[in-house]
């Protein structure tokens, strides 16, 4: 009698697809609506407001418009530049005609969802030609079996680096996206450190999901969302930078833990089934054992690959850079290292094609959870559940409303995976909401900040998947590693919330 096989957990593709067959559902369930949108236009010095039917009118850009519409912010917010997106106009809900998304809408929508984000599939397949240049000339195998030698019995400090420098860079200028390049250069080096999979992916992700959760000074959430909010995003920062500090500590701790525990016994990791599958694409025919010479010429390859990476951060947090320019970027770079790889042409270019093509997975991951977001933004779901939430809210007692918050900007970051976009239609409308129960708006602001953090741990539309399907792992896998310290860090943050409305 054959043996039964075995049922395997969903690949990301099927994940993702009834995700978004349950977000077009959503569409004829939750009715559709409309906040009215205000943009100031500073070529005429107007403000261009959008309502509820998309009808234009303008207003004379003054304080007494802003006030008339019960938009709590000074006009400067608009005339400075400091906000630029369009804002809900709070009060302005109106149902409209209901916009199910029906069946042809459903199978256009990943079609248009890799159109939107073509710009991150370019720099995820220009980065995997490289790889697959520098793994073809043995420059990894050299650097990987230098380095084991240097890091021995000091492992967990590579963790403790990575880790810093992704929270570093998610809580100064919003790492997320950037961090897809990191995958391929250190999941080999965690590998031969001893490490599993899921300790590189907690390193690289949760590093920069914990910094943008607990942001101090990322211009893409808490600076918009204080901008949004009326105040100024230096209220409660220290507070902000000690929470991160022991948030930071936390997770490390929990990473250590389980390092330690996959340590002593292989089998106790998560991935252990598929250790075989990801040790083949990531360290190839790589033997610990072996002598891989470290001649100049692949010094010189992974020198010049790893100097990419702070110039692409530097470009990201003061340049302005955004995918075009750091595809840019790692096309120099593969450009230089054909050259100095001492392939030949023909060799280069095909090794380049065939690198990037090991990535293709990737990219039509990231188109596919694009879409579910196409869904939702066309069935006008969003305003209509933010709607509902600032009903739910209103009335209650100060520590009760400080955690509902937290719930809700949980809830809300799951539909709208955007933070700038969240807060600039969000705080306008929750922020004062706290004045009615005498709390200051930066207990809102952290709400925001940590419930939508807290929530991305796990979000299927956001980065987690496309992560995943880098490093080579299923959702499943994610879930029993990560779930503990979601419940861990949901906790902590109900309690510094807590705390914050003390103070």
């Amino acid at each position: 009698m054959s043996e039964k096989k075995k049922r395997s957990f969903p690949t990301a593709f099927t994940v993702l697809f009834i995700i978004l067959i349950l977000a077009a559902g959503l569409t004829y369930l939750v009715p559709s609506g409309k906040f009215s949108r205000l943009t100031y236009d500073d070529i005429t010095n107007e403000f261009v407001i959008t309502d509820h039917n998309d009808e234009v009118s303008t207003e004379a850009a003054t304080q007494e418009v802003l006030d008339r519409l019960h938009i709590q912010l000074a006009l400067d917010k608009f005339t400075e530049g400091i906000i630029r997106k369009p804002i809900a106009i709070p009060g302005s809900y109106q149902r409209i005609e209901q916009h199910p998304q029906g069946f042809l809408d459903v199978v256009r929508a990943p079609i248009t969802g890799t159109m939107d984000t073509v710009d991150i599939m370019i720099f995820v397949l220009i980065l995997g030609g490289i790889i697959g240049i520098v793994n073809k000339i043995g420059a990894f195998d050299a650097g990987m079996s230098a380095l084991s030698k240097k890091t021995k019995g000091k492992e967990f400090l590579l963790v403790v680096l990575v880790f810093a420098l992704t929270t570093l860079g998610g809580t100064t200028f919003g790492l997320a996206e950037e961090t897809i390049a990191f995958y391929p250069i250190l999941m080999p080096i965690f590998l031969v450190s001893g490490f599993d999979a899921l300790t590189c992916i907690a390193a690289i992700y949760m590093g920069s999901a914990i910094g943008t959760m607990f942001s101090t000074v990322n211009p893409f959430s808490v600076v918009i969302a204080s901008n949004a909010a009326g105040i100024s995003f230096t209220e409660g920062l220290i507070f902000r930078i000690v929470t991160l500090i022991l948030a930071s500590i936390v997770t490390l701790g929990y990473m250590y833990w389980y390092a330690k525990r996959v340590n002593k016994d292989k089998t106790k990791s998560f991935v252990y089934s598929d250790e075989a599958t990801i040790q083949e694409r990531f360290l190839g025919n790589y033997d610990a054992s072996a002598e891989t010479p470290f001649t100049w010429r692949r010094k010189l390859c992974l020198i010049i690959f790893a100097l990419a990476f702070p110039i692409l951060i530097w470009g990201v947090a003061l340049g302005g850079w955004w995918f075009e320019e750091m595809s840019a970027l790692f096309l120099v770079v593969a450009i230089v290292i054909m050259f100095l790889s001492g392939l030949s042409e023909k060799e280069a270019v095909n090794t380049f094609v065939s690198g990037s093509s090991e990535l293709v997975g990737v990219v039509l991951t990231i188109g596919l959870a694009r879409s579910i977001n196409i869904v939702m933004d066309n069935g006008f779901i969003s305003d209509t559940l933010l709607y509902y939430s600032t009903e739910f809210v209103a009335g209650m007692s100060q520590g009760v409303f400080a955690v509902a918050q937290l719930v809700i900007f949980s809830f809300l970051g799951f539909f709208i995976p955007s933070s700038s976009g969240l807060a600039v239609l969000s705080m306008p409308i929750m922020a004062p909401l706290a004045d009615t129960v005498g709390l200051s708006r930066e207990i809102v602001i952290n709400a925001y900040n940590w419930g939508q953090g807290w929530m991305s741990f796990i979000t299927p539309t956001g980065l987690i998947l496309v992560t995943l399907e880098m490093a080579g792992t299923t959702f499943d896998k994610w879930l029993k590693y990560i779930l503990p310290l979601m419940g861990i860090m949901g906790i902590f943050s109900v309690v510094m919330l807590i705390i914050n409305t003390m103070l």
